[in-house]
């Protein structure tokens, strides 16, 4: 995978979209003569309910900017799997047998999804994979940079250990599910900022990203190490760092130990603020879902000028070989930034944060 030249610094939120001047380089639809008018339909396929982001986020913006990108006449039609894979190749077969112009997709397993894919392009579908790399003949992909992302996340744990940081303190780690791609590169690289420095003394991989087996898999690493033996600990995502902190407070904990986590999700947000969670990984929804609606849409009408320049990386899947792709940059959210980052980009007002519950923590904070 060829990276693009991210910066994690908290106060930029920079994207390479607008760094090479594309966001705003569509126009109108009438500026090209498109393979297919304004009135399109676009599938969109979202992976699981757990994480909260992809109704809240995810597909309200892709769904505004298909709209404003077609003059109103496009649409966007969802569909979430919950988790479960033989649904979503239901869902995909329906959108299919719709005769959707295109289909967006985030996969449940991007190995089993390989047969619907092959089907979609049969049909003459294009398929774009959204957030997890789809195994098949995809069209482009659009996600952020997995690997910076584990950086991030492994690189704030040590910093959160302290200048007598040691070999000898013992992290676990928590990791993604094992059919989604994605967590084997969040992995590796938050494997690359701990190893040598700290020993990873636990490491599971957790079924479904799902937080009640995350607790389970903690209570064990607890039970395995010691309550008190534990410096750090490595969370793939928010939604189960939530169980991890449950298992840790059953066990007796009061102080946590730095946990790290992905997805700025609200809860999340809340613990950084108390202290309960040390940082989350920010990637910002907003330019993820416009980039992916934006290359939909250039796919689908034939603007092939602006779907190269909105793919101007290129990944490899194990069925394929330089995929065009946009991948967007990420940022470390610590109680020091929330204002600069989530609120900035108005995902949550300091209403939203400083509930009656966090008064006194956001005012500590400085969050008014």
């Amino acid at each position: 995978m060829r990276r693009i030249a991210i910066s994690v610094a908290a106060s930029s939120l920079a994207l390479p979209l607008a760094a090479c001047g594309v966001l705003n380089s569509s126009g109108s639809s009438s500026d090209a003569t498109p393979a297919k008018g304004n009135d399109i339909t676009v599938g969109v396929l979202m992976p699981e309910k757990t994480n909260t982001r992809y109704a809240e986020f995810d597909f309200p913006i892709m769904k505004s900017t298909i709209s404003e990108l077609t003059d109103k006449k496009g649409k966007a039609e969802y569909q979430n799997a919950g988790g479960v894979a033989s649904v979503q190749d239901k869902q995909m077969q329906k959108m299919i047998d719709q005769k959707v112009d295109i289909i967006v997709l985030d996969a449940v397993d991007s190995h089993l999804i390989l047969p619907m894919v092959k089907k979609a392009k049969a049909a003459g579908i294009p398929v774009i994979a959204y957030d997890r790399l789809a195994e098949g003949p995809i069209d482009a992909y659009v996600s952020f940079d997995g690997e910076l992302v584990g950086e991030v996340q492994g690189r704030s744990l040590v910093e959160a250990l302290g200048s007598n940081v040691d070999t000898s303190d013992k992290v676990v780690m928590i990791n993604g599910s094992p059919t989604d791609p994605n967590a084997g590169v969040f992995k590796a690289g938050a494997l690359s900022e701990l190893q040598g420095k700290v020993t990873v003394a636990a490491s599971y991989d957790t079924k479904a990203w799902d937080p009640g087996i995350a607790q389970e898999e903690m209570t064990k690493a607890i039970d395995k190490l010691g309550k008190d033996n534990i410096a750090a600990v490595y969370s793939a995502n928010d939604a189960m760092a939530g169980g991890i902190i449950k298992a840790l407070q059953n066990a007796g904990v009061t102080k946590m130990p730095p946990i790290t986590g992905q997805d700025a999700e609200l809860p999340a947000v809340q613990r950084i603020v108390t202290g309960e969670q040390y940082m989350s990984v920010y990637k910002p929804y907003p330019d993820l879902a416009e980039a992916a609606a934006k290359i939909a849409v250039a796919k689908v009408q034939g603007r092939d000028i602006e779907f190269d320049a909105l793919t101007r990386d290129s990944v490899d899947s194990p069925t394929n070989k330089k995929i065009p792709s946009q991948l967007v940059s990420v940022v470390a959210l610590t109680k020091d930034n929330i204002a600069s980052t989530v609120v900035a980009d108005g995902i949550y007002k300091i209403s939203d944060i400083c509930t009656t519950k966090y008064k006194s923590a956001c005012a500590a904070a400085n969050l008014k």
